[in-house]
């Protein structure tokens, strides 16, 4: 009787050890998750200060060769786009709380809601995302504007602009690549041509119409 007594109770133990142990992984596979998913947004939102603010430069200094111009439009550029990454990202974060504090609501109300710190804790926050985004945008467009910053003559500028905003796009792509668990190779070809490609456009038809006489 003492042994299946003991027995059970070493049963127990070793069903509560692996209980635990198996939250104790669900917790960091969540943990990992979230973090995975703010540094592919923060990736995201760099790249798009990169590719958007060097794109504006090219652009303008396909029709000026004036560094103090070329640097005011960079500088506009991330002022601008970082305001606006950040208020899209403060509306959109917003939304999603009220969506979710209402859903604890109905939860409370059926009698399964959960404790007052915990709901805190898996709430958005709205200022945080709103900062992170602008941030990481700033980042990003940081890249052409120090390039291009300290180089008077126009034509190396612009290679040393395409040649930084080149490596940082394959930085960008080689780290989305590893948080996404995507094939390297191609994600970076896939962001180093977007790039590419944005800042070809952007030049080109700048050069034609200011050369038009529009």
């Amino acid at each position: 009787m003492a042994s299946l007594t003991n027995n059970q109770a070493k049963f127990d133990l070793e069903q509560q050890s692996s209980t635990i142990t198996t939250l104790e992984v669900e917790t960091k596979d969540f943990d990992y998750s979230k973090r995975s998913q703010w540094l592919r947004a923060a990736v995201l939102g760099a790249n798009d200060g990169l590719v958007s603010t060097a794109s504006l430069m090219m652009g303008v200094g396909a029709v000026k060769q004036d560094i103090k111009a070329m640097i005011l439009t960079g500088f506009a550029g991330l002022v601008a786009g970082a305001c606006s990454m950040a208020i899209g990202e403060f509306v959109s974060v917003y939304s999603q709380l009220d969506i979710e504090v209402a859903q604890m609501k109905r939860e409370k109300e059926r009698g399964r809601g959960v404790g007052d710190g915990e709901e805190k804790e898996s709430l958005p926050n709205p200022l945080q995302a709103a900062a992170a985004s602008a941030l990481a945008f700033s980042i990003g467009a940081m890249v052409p504007l120090l390039a291009a910053f300290f180089i008077s003559d126009y034509k190396v500028r612009l290679g040393v602009v395409v040649a930084a905003v080149s490596f940082a796009l394959v930085v960008f792509g080689w780290f989305g690549a590893v948080l996404g668990k995507a094939p390297i190779f191609r994600s970076i070809l896939r962001v180093l041509i977007g790039g590419w490609v944005a800042m070809s456009i952007t030049f080109g038809l700048t050069k034609l119409i200011g050369t038009s006489g529009l």
